[in-house]
């Protein structure tokens, strides 16, 4: 599940035509203690770059009206996890940004779509990739319905899309190789969560 490149060989702080970090390195994020209060801010470089810094984050997951989840793979110019499959949109607030805000604008930026997030669970992790940097995050996690016919997903971001409903997300799930940290760790706390905040039946 990579690009065919050898990420953990790549320097995040090298210079180059193209930032390693992407287009929006240097976006300040909103860094936080272990109790999600803000305590700063840090580029989005520097909160990925050796060990990490703790930041604010958030996880969407989103549900067909069959009760299928909506994953999708990375794009291979990530550098932490490129290629790995993963919850329907993860990403950032920004600076002075709500996290609910945050996440309906990346949703709407990564799949084209429009809609209502319910939160449901909120946890700290940190995950190291190689050499390459380390996620260390404090994550919102949202859930919602979607029709994917509506979905247009942007290349840049997104490589691929699947819907898996539960009984198979739960059999592939602990597959380190193919999904990436964080979504592995919440996916027993949405798999018992998400139907109850949408009010869905089993």
């Amino acid at each position: 599940m990579s690009d065919g490149k050898d990420p953990a060989n790549k320097d995040p702080n090298a210079e180059g035509d193209l930032h390693p970090w992407g287009p929006r390195a240097h976006e300040k994020l909103i860094r936080v203690n272990e109790g999600d209060e803000p305590i700063g801010t840090a580029t989005r470089a520097e909160c990925h770059t050796g060990d990490g810094l703790l930041h604010r984050a958030f996880s969407v997951y989103l549900f067909d009206d069959l009760g299928r989840l909506m994953i999708h793979r990375r794009h291979g110019s990530k550098p932490l996890w490129p290629g790995f499959w993963s919850n329907s949109c993860c990403s950032h607030p920004r600076h002075g940004e709500d996290v609910l805000v945050a996440a309906k604008r990346r949703t709407k930026e990564e799949l084209g779509l429009e809609v209502e997030l319910v939160p449901i669970h909120r946890y700290a992790y940190r995950a190291k990739y190689g050499d390459v940097g380390s996620e260390y995050e404090l994550v919102h996690v949202f859930v919602g319905q979607c029709d994917p016919d509506e979905i247009d997903p942007d290349p840049e971001e997104i490589a691929d899309l699947r819907l898996f409903d539960e009984g198979a997300m739960d059999d592939a799930i602990g597959e380190e190789t193919i999904f990436t940290p964080w979504f592995r760790m919440a996916w027993p706390v949405v798999r018992e969560r998400w139907r109850k905040a949408l009010e869905v039946e089993s």
